[in-house]
């Protein structure tokens, strides 16, 4: 039912009006049966790109590649793309199992056909019993598997999804994002993915491509792009980093030795890009933060600390958010876990060790 489903996007540009760079020579290789989301900011490019995939636009310049051919010109059903909207778009005077068959209806295909390939989608993603109910009728996350198999029967090479997750609320987003995956995982076909939201994609993606501007500013597993950033966007953008600013003292081949106005020769593993005085940031994931109490904690000699002072604190279940004021200006965040906090707990205005095992921390570019 597959194709070949890789994806390959080679120099590709977009400007509008001759002079608005909207896409800006974007190089990307997408498997076959991946399932990517591309991630960024309204306005960076990433529904441009999606739109350019499916054939809904084409390129300035540069070459799109589906299953090493080169679509660029092609009609959608030339491409074998299909695109799921985030309206839905279902026909609300049509039941389930019609809304499916439409798109074999337009084909041509007799409906004897269509039904039987509509009655098989169907009980591939569990609709069978809701066969004959009308959208109106039908729960959002209901609403939105039919409008996925509509667009899966066509045995598309590649499945675009807009935004598909931002019209629901957030209990029901996070059930939906299960579906997708795992309709994803028994329809075997690549799925490319929008979305400005950072733990969708962190959820549900092999590959992760982070946008700024028209460009991609980092691709990898969620896992890479999360806890290895590129790049002080990356970090700032993705979340659950600290980022600090500051140029490098001196190295020894181990470590560089970082200050700034916030931090006095702190250590931080070696990056190919250290070079005493180069201007660098520096990386901190959140649930890698201790705090200590100066003077009555000593802080372990494998670990680095600053000086701060408690700004608020948030209670968020399994965890408990700190937000801390750096003694010499900026902020920093601690997520501690919650048996942990509540064992030692601090409160607004203390003053605190922020402490962080050395090896952890990243050197940004």
């Amino acid at each position: 039912m597959t194709g070949q489903g890789s994806i390959e996007l080679a120099g590709v540009c977009k400007t509008y009006d001759g002079s608005f760079m909207a896409v800006d020579g974007v190089n990307l290789k997408i498997p076959d049966g991946a399932y990517c989301c591309f991630l960024g900011p309204s306005g960076c490019g990433k529904t441009t790109i999606l739109r350019m995939i499916a054939g809904h636009e084409d390129p300035t310049d540069g070459e799109i590649l589906i299953g090493g051919e080169n679509v660029v010109g092609l009609a959608p059903v030339q491409r074998r793309t299909a695109m799921m909207f985030q309206s839905y778009a279902l026909f609300p005077h049509l039941t389930v199992r019609d809304n499916i068959a439409f798109a074999l209806r337009v084909r041509g295909q007799s409906p004897a056909e269509r039904y039987r390939g509509a009655d098989a989608m169907m009980e591939k993603v569990r609709l069978t019993e809701l066969a004959h109910r009308l959208p109106a009728q039908l729960s959002g996350g209901q609403q939105q598997r039919v409008a996925l198999a509509r667009a899966a029967i066509t045995q598309p090479r590649v499945l675009l999804l807009d935004e598909p997750l931002s019209a629901l609320d957030e209990q029901l987003r996070i059930q939906m994002r299960q579906e997708l995956r795992r309709m994803q995982q028994d329809l075997g076909i690549t799925f490319i993915h929008v979305t400005h939201t950072q733990l969708e994609a962190i959820a549900l993606a092999d590959l992760v491509v982070v946008m700024e501007k028209g460009r991609i500013k980092q691709s990898g597993t969620a896992r890479d792009v999360y806890a290895m950033p590129n790049d002080r966007y990356v970090a700032e953008f993705i979340g659950g980093q600290n980022v600090l600013a500051g140029r490098v003292e001196s190295v020894n081949g181990v470590h560089a030795h970082i200050v700034s106005r916030d931090m006095r020769g702190i250590a931080v593993p070696m990056a190919n890009h250290a070079r005493p005085g180069a201007a660098v940031a520096v990386a901190v994931r959140r649930d890698d933060v201790e705090l200590f109490r100066p003077g009555a904690d000593s802080v372990p000699p494998s670990m680095t600390s600053i000086s701060a002072r408690v700004q608020a604190v948030e209670y968020q279940g399994y965890f408990v958010k700190v937000m801390l004021d750096l003694a010499e200006g900026g902020e920093f965040v601690a997520y501690l876990p919650e048996r942990k906090f509540f064992a030692q707990p601090v409160t607004v205005g203390d003053v605190v060790l922020a402490a962080w095992n050395t090896d952890y921390a990243r050197l940004l570019a």
